[in-house]
């Protein structure tokens, strides 16, 4: 989230003792950890009550799930579970699931005539 490292950090509180003081720091300091917990009470009772008017259904969805990256990640990009395919008898392709008389996929397993002409 915050990328500061340590020479960053104590730049910047020493940059903040020299503008703020010493004597007014501690109380600055002990305000923005309140805040900070206020913020982050605020954001627990906000993600409870969505799960709360959900209801049951959907208890275990997290708001990461919800995210569009990971939506597209997890739908879209993660590996297709193959034995969840239906393969056909040679077990070498998926089988087709199209009906009998289909003209995409004749009877007889094999493509369509081509007609140059047709097109």
């Amino acid at each position: 989230m915050l990328d500061i490292g340590a020479g960053e950090f104590v730049a910047l509180a020493v940059l903040a003792l020299i503008i703020i003081g010493p004597d007014k720091l501690p109380r600055y300091a002990a305000d923005a950890a309140r805040m900070l917990r206020r913020l982050r009470e605020m954001a627990n009772d906000a993600r409870s009550d969505v799960r709360r008017e959900l209801g049951p259904e959907f208890e275990n969805i997290s708001l990461g799930d919800l995210n569009p990256r990971s939506m597209v990640r997890k739908h879209l990009l993660d590996p297709i579970d193959i034995d969840s395919l239906e393969l056909d008898p040679l077990g070498d392709k998926p089988a087709a699931r199209r009906g009998p008389g289909d003209p995409a996929q004749p009877a007889s397993g094999k493509p369509p005539p081509y007609d140059p002409d047709a097109t």
